[in-house]
């Protein structure tokens, strides 16, 4: 189960916090709906619950906060909004990178596949999918790791009513299987249709806190549907003809030619509109709102929810019948808690129509995604209608009965599937060949040019040469999917936060880089050959401290991405460090070393390598006057400084994150 404690978001400058002081429960075995409109909190509220936003409060899932998990992903199942995922991902490879990431079997994609009915799209690519096939997606990045909780933002928004009644109908049955199962609405007849129990917030603050039965009992009312062309005459007609009787009757003219009256029924709006000679295309029972303003005075004070009846706030929702059906065997420890209340409430009293006193109505929960017809807009709407019985509920994946130990390469291996998943690392690798290409045949023309900065097209204007710049760039969007995705932000496994995940970036950034420098070289070198001949082509005589010194540049400015890009939380940031480097830190590190002053540190470099030069065994010595000589110049100086303040940086936001 879920428990939420105190939930406060930190307020902005004069603005009120966005979620103050909300506390609720969500019990296994049952569907728990956060109500509430746009601006309500209910995204806060999540954010909060999954540690995902600054804030005060705590959230248990069976009885530990997420941040005490070791892999969180296996207990908690996310989704908030889209599916964040790469737009030139396939569906396949972007559930095998989350396999990678939860430490699951790769199978697993498969698996979820077919039970969310996307095996005939899974090579498809996640920009080309459409609104229905998203929310199939974002189910199945949620289930991958057969969690006991899921939390969902929304999930039906923008959904066609035969896609509604299979995710409800897939949601339904994980809480069946013990799970429990938190979601949020703006939709006050989804939530009652859907949940067992519902929680509504508005303006940050929770109003009511009730069971599915008694928020259909004491918040909702009948009302009578009408569809006319003569709206507003038929709507006049009712309120004079109320007023002529002496009935509360209340007539609200809503979008088009419809009218809901409240206080009246069926057989007196027909009458009514037969005797004047008013043409009616729909009059229907339905259980309606409240009325067209349930917003409260924003004069008057708002009540907390220990202080205010649970039965005067809230919109309304849809009502009828549950249906019922055999509890299956929970796969979890505490999943007996929805057979207990569907039992509780078949002992419910029937009304004169033989519904259950205070029930909601579900729609039909379809068994997949080849149902057949969409139910009328009449039900669609919120009238009373009974629900044709369905034997079964959507199959889930099947439970995960091992769990794999945790392996150093479990990092390593999500980093692989990130890293090759998409074309954006092969196209930057092609656009620096070209561009370095190009540029060493220019500068060659120009002359100029040192043959060492030749063979690597670094003018001297620029402040880095493009392989420098695009291993950079490989490097900052390294960190993407971790600070953007959910599923992943939620296990402490794969955050940016974690070192595993941190060395496994490090090490594929720096093959990546290595690659990217020696085919830079043999490209220019090449094109050199071709175009001026061999003069131009030939290898330097010092090749191997050179070689030394432009592989470390190269490396350095791929760590350089990645740990800006993982310490802020953006691909921009990342490649700005790289740039800022050059332009601004190696200006700095040269004045700071040999500008004018009353002591010089110039020379530096020799008398480092003259102490470094001791008798070291199997000639030791040589490679640290080589790594002093690199670490000498200005550029290498100034990059190992900026590495050496990003990994502190780093360092100290993970100690920091672990102390909480």
């Amino acid at each position: 189960m879920i428990q939420a404690i105190g939930l406060t978001s930190n307020p902005r400058k004069e603005f009120p916090p966005a979620l103050d002081d909300v506390s609720f429960e969500a019990r296994a075995g049952r569907v728990t709906a956060l109500l509430g409109v746009a601006g309500a909190g209910k995204t806060t509220a999540l954010r909060l619950m999954l540690e995902l936003q600054q804030g005060r409060g705590i959230t248990f899932f069976r009885g530990r906060p997420l941040h005490r998990m070791a892999h969180p992903s296996r207990e908690v199942g996310v989704l908030l909004g889209d599916v964040p995922g790469h737009p030139a991902r396939s569906v396949r490879g972007h559930l095998r990178m989350l396999c990678a990431a939860a430490g699951v079997p790769a199978r697993r994609a498969d698996e979820v596949l077919e039970v969310v009915g996307l095996v005939s799209l899974r090579d498809e690519r996640l920009g080309t999918l459409s609104r229905g096939m998203d929310r199939r997606l974002g189910l199945a990045c949620t289930l991958l790791a057969d969690p006991h909780t899921l939390v969902l933002d929304d999930p039906a928004d923008g959904l066609t009513t035969r896609e509604r009644r299979w995710l409800h109908g897939a949601l339904r049955a994980h809480a069946a299987q013990g799970g429990t199962v938190l979601l949020t609405t703006a939709d006050s007849k989804e939530a009652a249709r859907t949940a067992d129990h519902v929680v509504t917030l508005e303006r940050g603050r929770l109003i009511a806190d009730q069971d599915a039965a008694e928020f259909a009992r004491t918040r909702l009312r009948p009302r009578v549907a009408v569809r006319t062309p003569h709206a507003s005459r038929l709507a006049a007609l009712l309120t004079k003809q109320a007023r002529t009787a002496h009935r509360s009757v209340e007539v609200v003219r809503e979008s088009g030619n419809r009218l809901s009256v409240y206080g009246s029924n069926c057989a007196d709006v027909g009458e009514i509109a037969f005797r004047n000679g008013i043409l009616v295309h729909q009059l229907a029972d339905e259980i309606g709102d409240m009325g067209p303003d349930t917003e409260p005075d924003p004069d008057s004070i708002e009540p907390r929810a220990d202080e205010a009846p649970q039965d005067t706030y809230g919109n309304a929702a849809a009502v009828g019948d549950r249906r019922r059906r055999a509890p299956r065997a929970p796969k979890r420890g505490d999943g007996q808690a929805a057979a207990g209340d569907l039992a509780a409430r078949s002992e419910m009293p029937r009304t004169a129509d033989g519904e259950r006193a205070g029930t909601a109505v579900r729609e039909d929960f379809a068994a997949g995604p080849e149902e057949a017809e969409d139910e009328p807009s009449s039900k669609a709407d919120g009238s009373r209608s009974s629900a044709s019985p369905v034997d079964d509920l959507p199959d889930l994946p099947p439970p995960i009965s091992v769990r794999p130990a945790p392996s150093p390469l479990r990092p390593l291996r999500y980093e692989l599937r990130r890293a090759a998943g998409v074309g954006t690392g092969f196209v930057t690798v092609g656009v620096v060949l070209v561009v370095s290409a190009l540029t060493a045949v220019m500068l060659a023309r120009i002359g100029h040019t040192p043959h060492a900065r030749l063979l690597v097209a670094w003018p001297r204007e620029l402040p880095l040469p493009p392989a420098a710049l695009g291993a950079g760039l490989l490097g900052a969007i390294a960190f993407g999917d971790e600070f953007r995705h959910p599923a992943l932000a939620a296990d402490r496994g794969t955050v940016p936060r974690r070192l595993g995940l941190l060395a496994a970036k490090l090490l594929v950034a720096s093959a990546t880089a290595l690659a990217l420098a020696v085919f830079t070289v043999g490209c220019d070198i090449e094109v050199l050959y071709l175009v001026y001949g061999r003069e131009l082509a030939e290898v330097p005589a010092d090749w191997l401290s050179l070689s030394a010194s432009w592989i470390g540049l190269v490396v350095g400015c791929a760590w350089a991405g990645v740990l800006a890009a993982g310490l802020f939380r953006s691909t921009t940031a990342g490649l700005a460090a790289v740039v800022t480097v050059p332009i601004v830190v190696v200006p700095l590190v040269q004045k700071v070393v040999v500008g004018p002053s009353v002591r010089s540190a110039a020379g530096f470099p020799l008398r480092l390598r003259e102490v470094l030069l001791s008798q070291w065994p199997f000639g030791g010595e040589r490679y640290l006057a080589g790594v002093a000589r690199v670490i000498g110049q200005p550029v290498g100086g100034a990059m190992t400084l900026s590495l050496t303040a990003l990994l502190c940086a780093y360092l100290f936001t993970t100690l920091r994150g672990r102390v909480r």
